[in-house]
């Protein structure tokens, strides 16, 4: 009997290996689940299938849930985070075809996929799994305040989708390189997917997110880093309540600011222009000193991913000059990388 209640979110009990779906999204910036399970578990992703009308591509083959489930896929991961985390109507024949084709469902969207009829009862009738991992633990406290020992670095944005992720996950593997002792604390569907544990911020009740957070690195001994996923922006005019929520839960003894090269304005408000870097460093320190009055920035990480090499290393250079800290491009390592995790160290 297939499950009918949200179950652990623990990667080890999802059914692996995955079709990647795209739903019919024409914003790459809403692919990030997608992106971030090709990017970071590769051996997880059988390809790709998406609705008529979709603009946007992993880079994956593109396969049929029943090519996909011929080729060893145990299941279709949603790999879309939308605003509002909708499963519209028009992803619901994909979905049903991919449960017909044998394949279980994972979804990490607001939406539940357990909470549509049509696809419980077909779930049911079938024999399939719909696995949420959007689900937040149960006992939640209320935040303490409290500074817990151990070291702390959040990953903090200019806005969504823009890379506070994948450096956390560059650093947390730096520190581990280094032969430090180490964890990558994932923060939303897309982290729990790649790292098999975590708490999705942005799902708990706006009360508890902050002892969420606390929760989520908890006291641990003084050379252990906890290397925290950042989510949304201190400034976005949707999400900014579960960032400040996480920056203070987390009492970061380090942030690293995040920006995308060359956007302007917040992802999906053409009518807002983006803050700047400098003011995202202000304000996330003038707040985070609330909790951990010892809070600095170590550096900025820089998403070049729409230049080419040396331009992006003209670039970096240049905004490291200005701003007078140490910034790189995670992906892009080299020195300049180096250079920022060493800060971070400092």
């Amino acid at each position: 009997m297939p499950s009918a209640t949200p179950p652990s979110n623990e990667a080890g009990e999802l059914p692996q290996p995955y079709l990647l779906f795209l739903g019919d999204i024409v914003e790459p910036g809403y692919a990030k689940t997608a992106f971030g399970l090709r990017d970071w578990a590769p051996e997880r992703c059988v390809g790709e299938f998406a609705c008529d009308g979709a603009k946007v591509s992993a880079g994956l083959a593109p396969m049929t849930p029943e090519q996909a489930r011929s080729a060893g896929a145990r299941s279709m991961v949603i790999g879309v985070a939308n605003p509002g985390g909708l499963i519209p109507d028009g992803w619901l024949p994909g979905l049903l075809q991919a449960l017909e084709a044998g394949l279980d469902l994972v979804g990490g969207m607001h939406a539940r996929l357990h909470e549509i009829a049509v696809l419980r009862e077909s779930a049911a009738r079938l024999g399939r799994r719909l696995v949420d991992v959007r689900e937040p633990p149960r006992g939640i406290p209320v935040a303490s305040g409290r500074k817990r020992s151990g070291k702390r670095l959040l990953t903090v944005g200019t806005d969504c989708a823009l890379g506070k992720k994948y450096t956390a996950l560059v650093l947390a593997r730096a520190f581990e390189r280094r032969g430090l002792d180490v964890d990558f604390r994932a923060t939303g569907q897309t982290g729990i997917l790649i790292a098999g544990r975590g708490i999705p911020l942005d799902a708990v009740v706006c009360d508890f997110a902050a002892g969420a957070a606390e929760a989520l690195s908890p006291a641990a001994g003084a050379q252990h880093w906890d290397v925290i996923e950042g989510q949304g922006s201190l400034m976005h005019p949707a999400y900014a309540g579960v960032s400040l929520a996480l920056l203070h839960g987390s009492q970061p003894d380090v942030i690293v600011v995040c920006h995308e090269h060359g956007r302007e304005h917040v992802l999906g408000y053409p009518g807002l222009l983006l803050p700047s870097i400098e003011e995202t460093i202000d304000l996330a320190l003038r707040l985070g000193r609330r909790t951990n009055p010892s809070i600095r920035c170590a550096g900025v990480s820089l998403n070049t991913a729409a230049l080419d090499p040396a331009h992006a290393q003209r670039v970096i250079a240049a905004e490291s000059e200005r701003l007078g800290c140490a910034v790189a491009d995670p992906m892009r390592g080299g020195l300049a990388l180096d250079r920022l995790v060493e800060e971070c160290l400092a």
